[in-house]
Parts: structure tokens; C-alpha cells; sequence
């Protein structure tokens, strides 16, 4: 590994515990899913899985499943960035968990370039769907 490669390495680990910290504002019980896109090294948005704004702050239903209206962390992050100034082009999104399909389109259409996550989901539909579309998609075993 070179020494530019193991300083992104290192800030990318960084993103990621930033990323972590950030899901602990989601009120999913099942899981707490973070997310920062980063452009200029600059972080431009950010979300955490969770219900709509002006809905009751419980993902689960009395079955303990998600409700099917909970937003995931890189929606929240992505629609975040659509209402604002800032410009998702050629960003780096950080997520605490590998994307889903749905995810994956809506970073595909925010014009994202690269995907960096520490944790898969149940599914690799998403990732393989990023990679097709000329995504960079980077997995980091640990982030300690």
C-alpha cells in the first residue's frame, strides 16, 4: 500500500466512525444505519435511517418489522443535498451499511462516484448494481 493510499485509508476510516456516530440519532431499533457525502473533502450532507419528517419517531411495527415507510440513511443523506446548494457530483457517500437497490439507484442518479461502507446488508444487489454503473465501491473491514 502507498503512503497516498494508506492516508485515504485512514481518512476514509474516519468518515466511517463519523458515519457511525451519526446513526446513533436514528430511533430504528433493529438497526441504526448512518450516512455523510463528502465532496472536496467536505462533508455536504448526512442522514440516518428513520421515519418522514412530521411522522411518530418508531421504525417497527408491533411485529418488530421496519415500516415500510422508513427512509434509509443515504435517501435521507441524498434528499438532504437535493434541497440544499450543494452538488453531489462526483462524491464520495460513507455508510455504515452496503446500500440497497433502491439506495443505489438514488446514488447513481445524485451522480456519487464512490460508495465506502463497513458493513454488508442481507443483499449484494446494491453493490453489484454500483459497480455496473462505473461506481467505485470500497468495503473497509475494520474502522478502529
Amino acid at each position: 500500500m502507498t503512503e497516498k493510499e494508506k492516508k485515504q485509508l485512514d481518512v476514509d476510516k474516519r468518515y466511517l466512525r463519523m458515519a457511525r456516530i451519526w446513526a446513533e440519532n436514528s430511533y430504528c431499533k433493529r438497526r441504526q444505519v448512518g450516512a455523510l457525502i463528502v465532496n472536496n473533502q467536505m462533508i455536504i450532507s448526512d442522514g440516518y435511517n428513520g421515519t418522514p419528517a412530521g411522522f411518530e419517531n418508531i421504525c417497527e411495527d408491533e411485529n418488530n418489522k421496519t415500516k415500510p415507510y422508513v427512509l434509509h440513511a443515504e435517501a435521507n443523506a441524498i434528499t438532504k443535498v437535493a434541497a440544499s446548494n450543494n452538488n453531489s457530483a462526483g462524491a464520495t457517500i460513507y455508510i455504515t451499511a452496503s446500500p440497497c437497490i433502491e439506495c443505489a439507484k438514488l446514488i447513481i442518479q445524485a451522480g456519487i462516484k464512490r460508495v465506502v461502507f463497513y458493513e454488508n446488508y442481507h443483499t449484494e444487489e446494491g453493490v453489484e448494481l454500483l459497480k455496473r454503473a462505473g461506481v467505485t465501491v470500497n468495503y473497509i473491514e475494520s474502522i478502529t
